[in-house]
């Protein structure tokens, strides 16, 4: 599976497209960040985030997207922008037909170093042992969007399974009380 991991921001939009399947290292097939003009108007950031973001899902054909979820911070106008990336984020993997998915940021940090208090440093050495890259992925945008992507890879793959299963009982069992009825 590939999938494409994003660290929302209004002025750096990290990603990374991991390819793999659970329990196994992956291959990380590219790394980059969307930057935006912070003197931009709003409007105009949030195309550019579109638009960068529609380039790459378009260079890399992903299956599947991944966006950290949106979480309280201190400072609310940070949290807004993030929010509105995160948006943007989902908006351009929906409008292509892909699973889309988001993580809190401990739910990556635990998939990926074990502990979900991790800190960034431990993030960017543990995604670079995973993907065995010859250096550290950078800005730290792009390590956690890496990050992103193998969590997904290796919970998200998981949980889309069980979900299937779950429908395909449901449905199995709406069919035989169907047939029960018929009788």
């Amino acid at each position: 599976m590939r999938v494409m991991g994003i660290d929302p921001g209004l002025t750096r939009c990290g990603v990374g497209v991991v390819e793999g399947r659970p329990g196994a290292p992956g291959t990380m097939i590219a790394v980059d960040v969307v930057r935006t003009d912070p003197e931009a108007p709003l409007g105009d950031r949030l195309l550019a985030l579109d638009e960068g973001l529609r380039a790459l899902l378009d260079a890399h054909q992903p299956e599947a997207v991944a966006v950290e979820r949106v979480f309280s911070q201190h400072n609310v106008a940070s949290v807004i922008g993030t929010a509105q990336a995160s948006g943007i984020a989902l908006l351009a993997g929906a409008r292509l037909g892909l699973p889309t998915a988001t993580y809190t940021p401990s739910e990556v940090k635990n998939a990926v170093c074990g502990n979900g208090t991790a800190d960034k440093r431990q993030v960017t050495t543990m995604v670079t042992r995973i993907l065995r890259l010859k250096e550290a992925p950078k800005p730290a945008d792009a390590a956690d969007a890496l990050a992103i992507a193998i969590c997904h890879l290796w919970r998200g793959g998981v949980k889309a399974r069980i979900a299937a299963a779950h429908t395909a009982a449901s449905q199995a069992s709406a069919a035989a009380a169907a047939k029960e009825r018929t009788r």
